[in-house]
């Protein structure tokens, strides 16, 4: 099967096509026929050689993934069969021909649902479920702040609290992403950066908000801790802003009675992405059904497999609102319902 391989960690530039055999699937396995996958901040620093696969997981690029069934384990249960249209997450391999994953981590593709709108919500809706509904606690009436809200985590998660009765603030390094974001429903949306957080207050009539989902880290450490309410949840689950912090933190989370939790997907038991999973299906997933679904992915652009250079290019430039997504299979290239 083709599959990109990464021959030269660092730039873009050092991932590669090449011809790998296809994985077999385990007796409680599914065997997808890839389609489409999408991509995701963690894969371009798994390219730089600076976040490895867990134990044991391919080295092949790719969190999540959308196609058909190839094959059924002898052992799954769930009732899925040869030719069924599904989305999965992944640890790795999305960015291939074929890939095997655990049945419990697949879900079936709404009829409605074109393959690269599927492909584009996996890893980011289901981290965003984790982040607002297993971590965060978020609660009916919550004012949610999200940090690079126009990113496929930042419009997924805007959508879900929404969603939940909860109000939201994004922030985001555009003019184009600020209004998209007020266009999925954010009540406010700051541009990045120094001022934000009196930006907040200012809107919270000096209470602040109730959590916090920071995919920045270091860099925003103080003006989280000013933007949080008495009794905050504060969720970290990235470091673009880098992972070290100076100055009085802890004072604030004691001052505050702050609740700051850390969070990942990926290296994450396949026990607790089954549990995800099986929430997100039941209580999201149909909202992505019909004519008018209260649920919709974000997809920005679409490249073919061979451009994937040029798609991690365009991720690290931070130009896509939303999901960037690579077509894998080739013959659905000149198809007007992807």
């Amino acid at each position: 099967m083709r599959a990109v391989v990464v021959e030269t960690d660092g730039a873009p530039e050092g991932m590669v096509i090449r011809d790998v055999p296809v994985p077999t699937a385990g007796p409680t396995e599914l065997l997808i026929k890839i389609q489409a996958t999408a991509i995701n901040r963690a894969d371009t620093l798994q390219r730089k050689g600076s976040y490895n696969p867990p134990p044991g997981v391919t080295s092949i690029l790719g969190l999540e993934a959308a196609g058909v069934i190839e094959t059924v384990g002898t052992e799954c249960t769930l009732g899925y069969k040869k030719g069924d249209r599904v989305m999965v997450l992944l640890a790795g391999g999305g960015y291939s021909e074929f890939v095997a994953v655990d049945e419990r981590h697949a879900m079936a593709i709404p009829e409605n649902l074109s393959i690269t709108d599927a492909a584009a919500i996996p890893e980011v809706w289901l981290t965003a479920y984790q982040l607002l509904h297993f971590v965060g606690k978020l609660q009916p009436g919550d004012v949610v702040l999200i940090h690079a809200g126009g990113s496929g985590v930042g419009t997924a998660a805007t959508q879900l609290a929404i969603l939940h009765g909860a109000t939201v603030i994004i922030t985001a390094g555009s003019e184009s992403k600020l209004a998209h974001g007020l266009e999925l429903g954010a009540s406010h949306a700051f541009q990045r950066g120094d001022g934000w957080a009196a930006e907040v207050m200012r809107v919270t009539g000096g209470v602040g908000v109730n959590l916090v989902l920071d995919c920045v880290g270091g860099s925003y450490w103080k003006q989280n801790a000013e933007a949080l309410a008495m009794e905050g949840r504060w969720v970290v689950f990235g470091l673009m802003g880098g992972a070290a912090i100076e100055g009085p933190i802890l004072g604030s989370i004691l001052r505050k009675r702050l609740v700051v939790s850390g969070t990942t997907l990926r290296a994450r038991s396949n026990d607790y992405k089954a549990e995800l999973v099986g929430e997100f299906a039941k209580n999201a997933l149909p909202l992505f059904a019909g004519a008018a679904p209260r649920l919709k992915p974000i997809v920005d652009r679409v490249f073919p497999l061979e451009k994937v250079v040029d798609s991690h290019i365009m991720m690290e430039s931070n130009a896509n609102t939303g999901k960037i997504v690579l077509l894998v299979d080739g013959e659905m290239g000149a198809r007007s319902d992807l």
